[in-house]
């Protein structure tokens, strides 16, 4: 049983507009290159966005933060949670919230590995976790924001050899006292 909240995604076509070269200059990574993300402390991921390449068969990738713990969490690095071309599900363990990202690309897979810096505050536990449907179509754009009241605790994709990305879905969750 959850809350009913609707994850706001948006999906369009990329044009040259301003909007779209103002973007580009968020990245934080370039195609082919290592990302390695991290929010401030007593922050978590609420901003994802990402655009595909056909040319570089990768991605780039923008995140914001927000604000999240009243006081310092424990943080840790997971070890990569995929191989190259497979399928993964991951959720942040022991009542954790997703503050970071990082991945590497292999151009003979044409794929990323990922791993994940989960943050825990003292009695504080996930509640009403729910499950985006798939936000992105091979080799397109996506924008998604966490609902607000909401954090980002999980991550699930798999890749198509054919077009050479991933669809992707995220878990998030409200926060409680426990």
């Amino acid at each position: 049983m959850g809350i009913p909240v609707k994850p706001m995604l948006i999906i369009k076509q990329l044009h040259n507009t301003q909007e779209d070269n103002d973007q580009d200059k968020r990245w934080v990574n370039g195609f082919d290159n290592n990302i390695n993300f991290r929010c401030l402390t007593r922050q978590t991921i609420y901003r994802i966005v990402s655009q595909h390449n056909n040319h570089h068969e990768d991605r780039q990738w923008d995140f914001e933060c927000k604000d999240t713990f009243s006081e310092w969490p424990t943080c840790d690095w997971t070890n990569y949670v995929n191989d190259f071309d497979g399928e993964f599900s991951f959720t942040c363990p022991f009542d954790s919230f997703i503050s970071g990202m990082a991945s590497y690309h292999n151009n003979h897979h044409e794929d990323r590995r990922w791993k994940y810096y989960c943050c825990q505050a003292k009695n504080v536990c996930k509640s009403y976790c729910q499950w985006t449907s798939y936000l992105n179509g091979f080799d397109g754009y996506f924008k998604w924001i966490v609902p607000d009241s909401f954090y980002l605790t999980g991550v699930s994709s798999y890749h198509n050899n054919h077009h050479e990305d991933r669809r992707w879905r995220y878990q998030y969750c409200t926060m409680q006292q426990c």
